[in-house]
């Protein structure tokens, strides 16, 4: 008999797949070019979106104002007061894999989606951007320490293997009869303080879920098995966030005169992209703030879709250490007169089931994504990442990574000084002029705009 949960997941991979097949249609016609995005108001950016994928004026409201209640929250974790909103942005202009994307991101941050969608128009005109993920493996992990015979416990395991795979299968028959389920497992040693543990590592194809309840219900059943099997102690039972069983490749390749900004050419932007990459990939202190710019892109699409952003970055920072040493995500060089990027990370997502259920959000911003497979959506996420990081490098050695800061951070200030509308854009333009961004300098502009207009509403109405 199929478990309730098991049955609702099942259900929401068939609705995906039908509304996914009925967004393609016509996909011919579809573009996220959208020139002057930036200059529409909320509302009509999010008319713009029925040229892409229709709304309705609920989802329209839902997306406007806050998306997720306060009720809503209440039955997702624990002790709620209320709801804490995150600014929401479409990054426009992305084509992987010959495929149109409007991506939809959650950031707190300035120029992260101006700068990702501009760097995505540069891509798309002069070069290509793909992008292909493993298959969607998880594994748990099995903690086994006393254990007196290692030779003979690890033999022992591995003879039991078509028994115990089995024996977790039936923990979750559904995903079984969708493909996937257990699929093998194998046993590590791990020398530490306590001693050497057995570690055994279960292998899932959880399909389009993320996969933490299935992984887990399967350990925690075979864990007793292999401790009597062992004779040692069971300790830990547990999924790893570090799936490097599921990578995700990410690759553009563009030429690189495009590239040219303020003094510099195309060619030496891209030289020095270059030499910025091999500085990340050599020391720890650079590759750390070099894999943030990653996982601002990253993590932004991560909370926009309802998946673990923290399960994510942990495995993408535990696997830029992978060679024994912390070092750049992405990978640059150049070939003749094209730049090319490479990113390789392990991404962990999920589109049905747990957030995407019951979160009104998320579902809606799916949609907008194309009802994005589980591999797809790690393929989007993954070109997302290179994309943000091409752009941060590029702002990084040409005229400074502030300066595109700066236009926004004085919208910021403005604001705070209580402008807005039309008002606060004037000031922060005056502001960045002047080279003095400053909470004084903005009540001082604004105090003047007002007593010229006669506006004590500061510009609200504008």
């Amino acid at each position: 008999m199929e478990k309730p949960q098991a049955k609702e997941v099942k259900n929401q991979a068939l609705k995906r797949q039908a509304a996914q097949k009925e967004l393609l249609k016509g996909d011919t016609a579809r573009t996220s070019r959208m020139p002057g995005f930036y200059k529409l108001d909320v509302w009509e950016r999010l008319d713009k979106i029925d040229e892409w994928t229709p709304l309705s004026t609920k989802e329209k409201w839902i997306l406007k104002s806050e998306t997720l209640t306060a009720e809503q929250a209440d039955m997702l974790i624990e002790n709620v007061v209320g709801v804490f909103g995150m600014p929401l942005g479409l990054a426009v202009n992305f084509r992987i894999n010959d495929k149109d994307y409007l991506i939809p991101m959650a950031v707190e941050e300035t120029s992260i989606v101006a700068a990702c969608s501009h760097l995505a128009k540069l891509i798309r005109e002069n070069g290509t951007l793909t992008a292909k993920a493993d298959p969607a493996i998880m594994e748990g992990q099995i903690q086994l320490v006393g254990v007196k015979d290692l030779d003979r416990a690890e033999k022992d395991i591995i003879d039991a293997k078509p028994r115990l795979l089995a024996l977790a299968n039936k923990q979750d028959q559904m995903l079984v009869s969708l493909g996937g389920g257990a699929k093998d497992y194998y046993v590590r040693r791990v020398e530490t303080e306590s001693g050497v543990m057995l570690i055994v590592h279960l292998q899932v194809n959880v399909i389009d879920a993320m996969g933490a309840n299935a992984v887990n219900t399967m350990v925690e059943t075979l864990g007793p098995i292999m401790a009597e099997m062992t004779k040692g102690e069971l300790i830990c039972q547990i999924i790893t966030n570090l799936a490097d069983k599921s990578l995700v490749r990410a690759r553009f390749d563009m030429q690189y005169d495009c590239l040219a900004k303020g003094a510099f050419d195309g060619k030496q932007v891209a030289e020095r992209v270059v030499k910025a990459f091999h500085w990340a990939d050599a020391d720890p202190y650079r590759a750390t703030t070099h894999n943030k710019g990653i996982m601002n892109g990253i993590d932004a699409v991560l909370l926009a879709t309802g998946n673990d952003w923290r399960a994510v970055e942990a495995g993408c920072h535990a696997y830029a250490a992978h060679t024994g040493r912390y070092r750049s995500l992405t990978r640059y060089r150049i070939e003749g007169d094209r730049l090319i990027g490479e990113i390789e990370v392990p991404i962990a997502v999920g589109v049905v089931g747990g957030v995407t259920k019951l979160h009104p959000g998320v579902a809606i911003l799916l949609k907008v994504l194309g009802m994005p497979s589980r591999r797809e959506l790690a393929e989007v996420i993954a070109s997302v990442g290179l994309v943000q990081n091409l752009a941060a490098v590029r702002a990084l050695v040409t005229e400074g990574i502030q300066e595109g800061h700066m236009t926004l951070h004085a919208r910021n200030v403005a604001y705070s000084a209580g402008a807005w509308g039309d008002t606060a854009i004037h000031i922060a333009d005056q502001m960045v002029r002047e080279g003095r961004i400053r909470f004084d300098r903005a009540k001082e502009l604004l105090k003047k705009m007002v007593a010229q207009r006669g506006d004590s509403k500061g510009g609200e109405g504008d």
